[in-house]
């Protein structure tokens, strides 16, 4: 038998009232009689009850004859078994396991922190109960060499301007990056018959000892972008400005004045603070 074997034993109320018939009619007629010959069938119904279980929902119970593989009761209810039959109880609930924060390398290199969120559940008890040794354990390890393995295929972030621009990265490709640990899960789990339900990074930042270092870098590479869109509409608008006073001639420049102005505009459009005008009351030639 290498296969779960799904089985449905008798119904334990009827097995119930024979038990109750046997001990308490052995007791009558041992008591009655006054013979000790009725021990024996008291013995039998103790033997009886021991076969008696109850299988709750969502719950299951795997059974061995003398370490054979009988089958596996499912179906929530009270049922009697062969009393030699050893019972294991597995649960069939969906669990939910969330890592600890393990610290590896990405891509790249550049040591992180990760964790994982994984829910699952027992599919194939038969699996979980003979083919690894705990299969909670087996659970648990296994995430732990999955997520480590995710981390070194992909890095944190993109960092086009050193070449190592990705299309999936961990920060931000959250879908991707999710379907690839459940895939990468499920390989890993199958061979203790482990259903992965759902499978998330729970936490992902970069260690400590690059956290501050790396967090300049973001804001470097913000103020960048900033001030490129900054320059890029200064520039738009120097340009339309000038194309306004030339169409209405409000002003002739010569290439000298337009320089001083184009550098002004520039000044005032691409600072920080608010510029402080100066007022000149006297001609454009002083």
């Amino acid at each position: 038998m290498k296969e779960e074997k799904i089985i449905v034993p008798a119904n334990g109320y009827l097995m119930l009232f024979v038990f109750l018939i046997l001990f308490f009619g052995s007791i009558a007629t041992m008591i009655i009689l006054e013979n000790p010959l009725p021990i024996i069938t008291i013995i039998a119904s103790i033997i009886i009850a021991i076969g008696f279980i109850m299988v709750n929902p969502n719950n299951s119970r795997v059974l061995l004859l003398f370490g054979k593989y009988v089958g596996t009761v499912k179906q929530n209810g009270f049922y009697w078994v062969n009393p030699f039959y050893s019972k294991k109880k597995i649960s069939l609930r969906a669990s939910n396991f969330d890592s600890e924060r393990l610290k590896v390398n990405d891509k790249l290199g550049n040591p992180i922190m990760i964790s994982t969120i994984l829910v699952w559940k027992v599919s194939n008890t038969y699996k979980a109960a003979f083919d690894v040794d705990n299969y909670e354990h087996f659970v648990r390890v296994q995430t732990d060499a999955a997520v480590r393995k995710l981390a070194s295929m992909y890095p944190y972030d993109n960092f086009a301007d050193e070449g190592h621009d990705e299309d999936i990265t961990l920060r931000s490709s959250v879908n991707e990056v999710s379907e690839a640990l459940e895939k990468e899960l499920e390989e890993r789990l199958a061979i203790a018959g482990i259903e992965v339900l759902e499978a998330r990074i729970g936490y992902l930042a970069y260690a400590q000892e690059i956290a501050s270092a790396m967090l300049k870098r973001q804001q470097a590479t913000a103020i960048v972008a900033a001030r490129h869109k900054i320059v890029e509409g200064a520039v738009s608008m120097v340009e339309m400005a000038l194309d306004e006073l030339n169409k209405k001639e409000l002003l002739v420049l010569d290439e000298e004045r337009k320089a001083a102005m184009v550098s002004n505009l520039l000044v005032i459009l691409c600072g920080d603070k608010e510029a402080a005008p100066v007022v000149n009351t006297g001609t454009l030639n002083q």
